[in-house]
């Protein structure tokens, strides 16, 4: 059980620069993806068009 805890201790150290760039492409890849997920919702209300409001209920 001690060894498992002396192993996650001996990971990688990141300087304060590179912590910074993983944050920074992080935000980017998060705002590419929340961005296609906008695109996505767009263009299927686009091409389910204006007779989704005049369906039957």
């Amino acid at each position: 059980m001690s060894d498992i805890m002396a192993d996650e201790n001996d990971g990688v150290r990141l300087t304060e620069t590179q912590r910074r760039r993983r944050r920074s492409r992080s935000i980017a890849i998060a705002l590419v993806l929340a961005g296609l997920v906008v695109l996505f919702y767009v263009v299927t209300i686009v091409k389910l068009g204006p007779g989704i409001m005049n369906r039957p209920m």
